[in-house]
């Protein structure tokens, strides 16, 4: 069997994630298309990243990324960093013919994604972007009952991305505060999440009409080099604070080009909404509602049932739906966060062995962030703004 030698730059959370599907896609999916070597890390200091290689099985580690970028030895380099090194790292990787994976957001503008795109499109080399929530199978079992015309022609998406990690004003600033490193804010770090959704769902965005809101105008600087969100409480003493200069919320109505239209809200300052990932589509014969929350269940009503008998049900998903072969043996056992990104690495795997395109690959991330420009000028000049098609710029993309 093919072995695959990855260097991942980036060993937080997302790290973590993607060590984990590395490790574990060949126990789910047997035979796998290819089995994962962690052949080197990288990270911002050797002690940092030695720990981080013994922590996650990789063989080698290193403080530099070029040393992963350059190494003969690695077929796919993992850009698992902060949103502002993904372009340099990403064209490096494609110029050394190197397959490549990209956290989401692919980039912080679309211009920044366009030369990403290019770079992967000159290489001829396998790229994906990491919107792992699409590969949880009950949204995959929804985009399979709409491709089928279970619930008709779709008529209107409502998508929401609420958390309340960042609602207290003492959290620490976070690099995703910062425009200089993230690029925006709520838009770009789980807004393109409900625009991924969006679009693999209903299909391309033609137009948005968006508000984009700052809540809490500054926080206390961060102390240490560890990025910390979500859990890491409330900042102590008398400690200097920083401008927060990108969205804490975004609001925007959507116009696709089929005809259908919807509703994007997405907020980090939500509280008592931990990762409400949801979104209800209604069609002509039907509608389809989900909640990451509930991952397991996707809520399903269909106009041909019997009118004492229609309403909301729920199915479960397991190995009869998408993906199911791979995961648990029974419906609702329970699927997480782990789980999506290893479905996601199956796919990957699969992709470069097979020769076969990846999905959503760098075309699809450089859409999404010409999605996030548009919501961006839209809420500036208040009022609809058109979204370009990689499609249209690029002969069929």
């Amino acid at each position: 069997m093919r072995t695959i030698n990855v260097g991942l730059i980036g060993a937080g959370f997302m790290g973590k994630a993607h060590s984990l599907a590395y490790a574990a896609m060949p126990m789910f999916y047997w035979p796998a298309p290819a089995m994962p070597h962690r052949l080197i890390i990288a990270e911002v200091n050797e002690g940092l990243a030695a720990e981080a290689a013994q922590r996650f099985g990789f063989e080698h580690s290193t403080a530099d990324w070029r040393r992963v970028v350059d190494d003969p030895r690695v077929d796919l380099v993992d850009i698992a960093t902060p949103n502002h090194m993904h372009a340099e790292i990403a064209a490096a990787a494609a110029a050394a013919g190197k397959h490549i994976i990209c956290e989401k957001p692919l980039a912080r503008t679309g211009e920044e994604a366009r030369g990403m795109y290019e770079a992967v499109r000159g290489a001829g080399v396998v790229n994906m972007v990491a919107f792992n929530y699409r590969r949880t199978p009950a949204v995959a079992l929804a985009r399979k009952y709409i491709e089928e015309g279970a619930i008709g022609t779709v008529l209107n998406f409502r998508g929401t991305y609420l958390q309340d990690w960042s609602a207290d004003p003492q959290s620490p600033l976070s690099w995703r505060f910062s425009r200089e490193f993230s690029g925006s804010g709520a838009l770009g770090d789980i807004g393109t999440h409900v625009l991924d959704m969006a679009r693999y769902l209903v299909g391309e965005i033609a137009s948005v009409n968006a508000v984009l809101t700052t809540h809490i105008k500054d926080r206390p600087i961060q102390q240490g080099g560890a990025d910390k969100l979500g859990s890491a409480g409330r900042a102590a003493g008398d400690v200097p604070r920083g401008v927060v200069d990108v969205d804490d919320e975004v609001m925007t109505a959507l116009r696709f080009s089929s005809g259908a239209v919807g509703s994007l809200e997405a907020t980090r300052n939500a509280y008592g909404r931990n990762n409400y990932l949801t979104f209800e589509i209604h069609g002509t014969e039907g509608s389809i509602a989900f909640n990451y929350e509930r991952r397991d269940e996707l809520q399903v009503c269909f106009a041909s049932d019997p009118k004492d008998r229609r309403g909301f049900r729920t199915v479960y998903t397991g190995p009869a739906h998408p993906y199911g072969e791979g995961l648990w043996p029974i419906p609702a056992l329970g699927i997480g966060y782990g789980e999506t990104k290893i479905i996601e690495c199956y796919d990957l795997f699969r992709a470069i062995v097979d020769g076969t395109p990846a999905g959503p690959d760098f075309a699809d991330g450089y859409q999404i962030a010409l999605a996030c420009d548009a919501i961006t000028a839209s809420a500036e000049r208040g009022e609809w703004v058109n979204v370009p098609l990689v499609a249209d710029l690029y002969d069929g993309g």
